[in-house]
């Protein structure tokens, strides 16, 4: 998949099929959109993406934005898994904000795109102040030459898919409710930096990991399954969180292997939650917090003893 700033330069080398959206955790709804779009490319043609970062709820009111559920180089690799050729991310400030339809339309999807045709959610707004509309937006297609549809909402268990449910059930540790929202377990993905090394000195080292921007809807400590790209999955427990056992600071995914002694510093970690444990407390002392780091080993083994990576 190629991907791209603003604007395409050079432009697809061809027409587009395109689709529109914060794509935020691509969960089956947005996969829809993909494979719609790819039904009519065909085999041989193009699939393009328009998708924004940041995305603009955070732009407009950085205070009250949802958490994200995957950051832009997440949200991208599985933009390609799910088959999309070309991604533009485009730059969301006050410029892009300020865009009308007519003029995103003609920038972004003619000129930019050569779209011939576009499929968007059934509750798809474009353009300042949302202006833009299913009904504009197909004026504006016969104007310009390409079609336009709108899919029906996606549903699981008479529930539409969204990103705001998936979220929801992430927060609520409801595991298997994300993943069938999403069509997968729920990972993030990041790379591993270096931290202050505390989890090393007692006993229990950990890969730490940056979560997306923004923040995520994962509190606390957690059972999880971790891998290096292409690499096998190992079983492990995680916090994530703002550490209050160790005196605080950003936000952090630290995720312990159990049985694993290897340097990860630099590589692409994946972390795929299966349960809540527990929440992020203080201790008196580093006793009492090591104790605790090996009830939580105990209690995550024993939950990944009936649980497998694929699960």
């Amino acid at each position: 998949m190629r991907f791209f700033r603003d604007p395409p330069d050079p432009g697809p080398d061809g027409p587009t099929v395109v689709t529109i959206g914060n794509f935020d955790g691509v969960h089956l709804g947005h996969q829809a959109l993909i494979r719609r779009c790819r039904q009519v490319a065909g085999e041989s043609g193009r699939v393009a993406v328009v998708t924004f970062e940041p995305l603009p709820r955070a732009w407009f009111s950085p205070d009250t934005a949802p958490p994200r559920l995957a950051g832009p180089a997440q949200k991208l690799a599985l933009l390609q898994s799910a088959g999309v050729d070309l991604a533009w991310v485009m730059r969301f400030n006050g410029r892009s904000a300020a865009l009308g339809a007519d003029d995103f339309v003609t920038r972004v999807l003619v000129q930019g795109l050569a779209a011939t045709h576009v499929v968007i959610g059934h509750d798809f707004r474009f353009g300042c102040g949302r202006e833009g509309d299913f009904d504009r937006l197909r004026e504006l297609g016969r104007a310009h030459g390409f079609g336009v549809e709108a899919l029906a909402p996606v549903q699981v268990d008479g529930q539409t898919v969204s990103s705001t449910v998936v979220r929801a059930a992430l927060t609520a540790g409801r595991f298997d409710q994300a993943a069938a929202a999403l069509g997968r377990r729920y990972t993030l993905c990041g790379r591993v930096i270096r931290g202050r090394q505390l989890g090393r000195k007692l006993g229990y080292p950990t890969a730490n990991v940056r979560p997306p921007r923004g923040g995520s809807p994962l509190a606390g400590i957690y059972a999880v399954h971790a891998r290096v790209a292409g690499g096998p999955w190992r079983p492990g427990v995680a916090s994530l969180g703002h550490r209050p056992a160790v005196g605080g600071g950003e936000a952090l995914l630290e995720v312990h292997l159990f049985d694993f002694d290897g340097d990860l510093y630099g590589q692409r970690l994946e972390t795929r939650f299966v349960e809540w444990i527990r929440e992020e407390r203080n201790f008196d002392d580093l006793a009492a917090l090591t104790a605790q780091m090996n009830n939580d080993e105990d209690r995550a083994r024993a939950i990944l003893a009936a649980a497998t990576p694929e699960d």
